[in-house]
């Protein structure tokens, strides 16, 4: 029986820095499962490179002369882009962080990250699922929009916990339904009300509320 290979990810590199795009550009060249389309320099540019080439996921830096990068991730999004945005960035104030999450971006990594961690995190995020650093995470906490008190009947459940607690992991609703013994559509249900409670729009953004509450420590 001959074994299915696993996908190649096609990636887009947006980058204002040359050395930066081409270091990326042969680091993931280097590594199997990786190919990357094309890059960036600015936004502006992203949104026109990202159209043409289609890739899977689009590795997007914050701070360009000519366009940023939350303009560009919030373009994307209102455009419905098929590509999911990591950004990664040297950047983790608060002022950076939660506007690009808001913006759309499925996770939100610093340069300094591992190479491994890179590469666990474009995978997740071509899963399109969150790749949220907690050290990312935790500069969230003040800046997240719900209330500074947990109102009546906000509270999560058991249950809710547990799926959250597994979305943080990076698992998918799939995995999920699978480790809890319930259905994706009963998963889904409980994401929607996990979302609702913690004032979150997606999967990062309620893992960033989850680390705030001390939900998940």
């Amino acid at each position: 029986m001959t074994e299915t290979p696993a996908r190649t990810i096609s990636l887009v590199v947006v980058d204002d820095d040359p050395v930066v795009r081409d270091g990326l550009r042969g680091m993931f060249a280097a590594a199997p499962g990786f190919e990357v389309l094309g890059g960036a320099a600015d936004g502006v540019d992203a949104l026109a490179v990202t159209e043409r080439l289609d890739p899977d996921v689009v590795l997007m830096d914050l701070r360009m002369p000519g366009g940023g990068g939350v303009a560009a991730i919030a373009e994307l999004t209102r455009r419905g882009a098929r590509s999911k945005v990591l950004v990664l960035t040297t950047y983790d104030t608060d002022s950076d962080t939660l506007p690009a999450i808001e913006a759309g971006a499925t996770g939100y990594l610093l340069k300094d990250a591992p190479r491994e961690e890179l590469f666990a995190a474009v995978r997740a995020a071509a899963d399109g699922r969150s790749a949220l650093s907690p050290a990312v995470a935790s500069r969230l906490m003040t800046r997240v929009r719900t209330p500074a008190a947990d109102p009546a009947g906000t509270t999560l459940s058991a249950r809710e916990r547990e799926v959250l607690v597994l979305v943080a992991r990076g698992t998918t609703n799939r995995e999920i339904a699978a480790e809890l013994f319930i259905s994706e559509a009963t998963v889904k249900t409980h994401l929607t009300h996990v979302f609702a409670k913690l004032g979150a729009k997606d999967r990062a953004a309620a893992v960033a509320v989850g680390y705030d509450r001390g939900i998940l420590g």
